[in-house]
């Protein structure tokens, strides 16, 4: 059985990074997604356990120090980490796991895995971005500094395999999943046992 594809997908905060994802999850039966661990607060909706695995930096600095994260990193203030476990298990099973990560971690994946197909997404522009990150009622200094961290996120953009432009959420989605499909698709993944059988 072919191991299957860690598919990263990073945008700057209010992108609709989360949307998309939940969108594929439900398109694609192979696809998997993998939680993220985080010492930020919930927010409205949001679900332990689903949307992130919450807990404080005490208890992530002690999984840190017991190399239970593939990779971590600071942002926004906040830890975030990539649970190793989980990721390996479906990774060997054949399915292929949806990361919703940051710029900094999208690279230490790559380096780690690198058949990981590394997708940013692009809001229509920084005016809308500011839009939807006001529409979120967020503090202040947090909104600022979500929209100052977008433009060195944004830079980063060219180290990605594809940018998708999230102007209309049904089509950004079809994009990715057509991605998705392709990457699956390409000769140098394919085991050579699905080869052997036809030439046989």
């Amino acid at each position: 059985m072919s191991k299957g594809l860690p598919i990263i997908i990073s945008a700057p905060s209010g992108t609709g990074k989360s949307t998309i994802c939940q969108r594929l999850l439900k398109l694609r039966k192979n696809l998997r997604y993998s939680v993220t661990c985080t010492t930020r607060e919930p927010r409205p909706g949001e679900a332990d356990g689903k949307h992130y695995f919450f807990t404080d930096r005490d208890e992530f600095k002690r999984r840190i120090r017991g190399h239970e994260f593939i990779e971590w990193a600071m942002v926004h203030d906040h830890y975030y980490g990539v649970p190793r476990g989980p990721l390996e298990e479906r990774l060997d099973r054949g399915l292929d796991v949806l990361l919703a990560i940051d710029v900094q971690g999208a690279q230490t994946i790559k380096r780690k895995y690198p058949e990981s197909v590394l997708i940013f997404v692009l809001p229509p522009s920084l005016s809308t971005l500011k839009e939807r990150l006001q529409s979120r009622r967020e503090a202040a200094a947090s909104l600022a500094k979500r929209l100052a961290n977008s433009r060195g996120e944004l830079g980063a953009a060219k180290n990605y395999d594809y940018l998708v432009v999230n102007d209309d959420l049904d089509k950004a989605v079809a994009q990715i999943s057509s991605i998705i499909t392709a990457e699956s698709l390409r000769l140098s993944r394919r085991r050579q046992v699905d080869l052997d059988h036809l030439i046989r």
